[in-house]
C-alpha cells in the first residue's frame, strides 16, 4: 500500500530536516511491503520551514510539500490529507508531529495493525507500556492525564486510552467518511472529535504503546487555556447530543411509548380478570413489544434497519424472543414475586410493574444494540 506520513509544521525549520533524515535513512529502508512517502503540511511558516523542505525534496523524491494559510492543526490535517489522497494516491496516512516527540521507530508497528485489518491506529501514552516524559512538571503531567480521563468519562468511552495524542495511522476510507464533519475543528480538539466519529461509525481501532518524548527545539503550539475550554465544550455538547438525541435517547422515547401501551393493557387485564399479576404482565407486553420493534426499526436503529421482508420478520422473531425473555424472567418475575410476597392490593401491582420495567430497560437496550441492530464492522 502507498503510505504517506503527514507532518504539520509551523516554524519547525530546526526539526523537520532531522525528522525527514531519520525517516528516510533509518525507518523506511526497514519497511519492505509498503511504498513509504512523506508530506509536510506547512502553514506558511515565516522561519523558512518550507524552503528547508524544498531543499530536502531535491534529495528525496518521495517527499512532498503542501502549503496553506494558518488556520490551526485540524485545518492543516484536512487540507493535507485531501492532497495526499488526490495528488499522491495515498491508501494509508499517518499523523505525526515534526518535533520528534513521536517515536519514528514505532511506524512499522502501526502498519502491522493496518495489515491485520484495523482501520485506525493510535499511539497511546497511557496503557500497554506507553509513557509521557518523566521530566514534565507535575502540572503538565496532570493536564495531560486528567484531560484524557475527562474525555473518557464524559463521552463514556473507556476502551480507548489516549484521546488527545497526535501519532496516528488510518486508511483513506476513514478520512473520506469523516471529512465533511471535520472542517469545523481547527485546533487540537480536532484529534478528539476525529477519533469520536471514528468510534461512532464502527471503524476498527487499535492502540500501539509509545514513549512520548518532549521536544528539544522550538516551542509547543498548545495554548492550554484555549485548549481546555474548546475541548470541554466539545465533549460536553457531544455527550449531550449522543445521549439525548442519539440511539439511547430515541430508545427511551420508544420505550416510553411501549411503557404506556403496556400499562394500559396491564390495567385492563388486572381489573377484568383474576389472572396472576405475572401472567397479566406477560400478556400486556405483547402489543408493546410489537410497537417497540417497529419504532426502533424505523427510527432508533434506522441505519441498521431491515432492508427486506425476510430481514424484517427475521429481526422481529429475534426481537420477540429476546424481549419476552426479559419480560418473563425480569419484569413478570418481579411482578409475580411482589404479588406472592406483598399481595395485589392497590397500588402494589403498579409499583411492581414500574420497578420491573426499570430493570428491563437496561436489558432491552443491551440486546437491541448488540444483538438485533448490532453495527456491522466496516470492511
Amino acid at each position: 500500500m502507498k503510505v504517506v506520513i503527514i507532518i504539520p509544521t509551523y516554524n519547525e525549520k530546526g526539526n523537520i530536516d532531522r525528522l525527514v533524515e531519520i525517516l528516510e535513512k533509518d525507518i523506511f529502508p526497514k519497511i519492505k511491503n509498503h511504498d513509504m512517502n512523506i508530506l509536510v503540511a506547512d502553514d506558511n511558516s515565516p522561519d523558512g520551514t518550507a524552503d528547508e523542505v524544498k531543499r530536502l525534496m531535491k534529495t528525496y523524491h518521495n517527499l512532498d510539500l503542501n502549503s496553506g494559510e494558518k488556520h490551526g492543526l485540524g485545518a492543516a490535517y484536512v487540507r493535507a490529507m485531501t492532497y495526499a489522497i488526490e495528488k499522491m494516491n495515498a491508501e494509508v496516512m499517518f499523523e505525526m508531529d515534526a518535533d520528534l516527540s513521536h517515536p519514528p521507530e514505532k511506524i512499522p508497528d502501526f502498519l502491522k495493525k493496518i495489515d491485520e485489518g484495523y482501520d485506525f491506529v493510535i499511539g497511546t501514552r497511557y496503557s500497554q507500556g506507553g509513557s509521557i516524559p518523566s521530566n514534565w512538571g507535575l502540572s503538565r503531567k496532570m493536564f495531560s492525564i486528567v484531560g484524557n480521563l475527562v474525555v473518557r468519562i464524559i463521552l463514556l468511552k473507556f476502551s480507548i486510552h489516549d484521546w488527545t495524542g497526535g501519532f496516528r495511522a488510518m486508511k483513506k476510507e476513514v478520512f473520506l467518511k469523516e471529512k465533511s464533519e471535520l472542517t469545523a475543528f481547527r485546533g487540537y480538539t480536532f484529534q478528539v472529535s476525529f477519533l469520536n466519529k471514528v468510534v461512532r461509525d464502527g471503524f476498527k481501532v487499535a492502540e500501539v504503546p509509545i514513549h512520548f518524548t518532549d521536544r528539544t527545539l522550538g516551542r509547543s503550539k498548545i495554548a492550554p487555556r484555549e485548549y481546555i475550554i474548546d475541548l470541554l465544550k466539545y465533549v460536553i455538547t457531544t455527550s449531550i447530543k449522543e445521549k439525548i438525541f442519539g440511539s439511547f435517547g430515541k430508545f427511551l422515547v420508544v420505550g416510553g411509548t411501549g411503557f404506556l401501551i403496556q400499562l394500559i393493557v396491564y390495567r385492563i387485564i388486572i381489573n377484568a380478570t383474576t389472572f396472576p399479576l405475572g401472567l397479566s404482565n406477560l400478556l400486556s407486553a405483547q402489543l408493546a413489544i410489537f410497537s417497540n420493534y417497529n419504532l426502533n426499526n424505523l427510527w432508533t436503529f434506522k441505519k441498521e434497519k431491515s432492508k427486506n421482508i425476510f430481514s424484517y420478520f427475521g429481526k422481529m422473531l429475534v426481537f420477540f424472543a429476546t424481549s419476552n425473555t426479559g419480560v418473563f424472567f425480569i419484569q413478570s418475575g418481579i411482578v409475580q414475586l411482589g404479588e406472592i410476597m406483598f399481595g395485589r392490593q392497590f397500588p402494589l401491582p403498579y409499583v411492581y410493574f414500574v420497578f420491573g420495567t426499570g430493570l428491563l430497560l437496561i436489558y432491552n437496550f443491551t440486546m437491541y444494540r448488540f444483538v438485533i441492530w448490532r453495527r456491522k464492522p466496516h470492511k
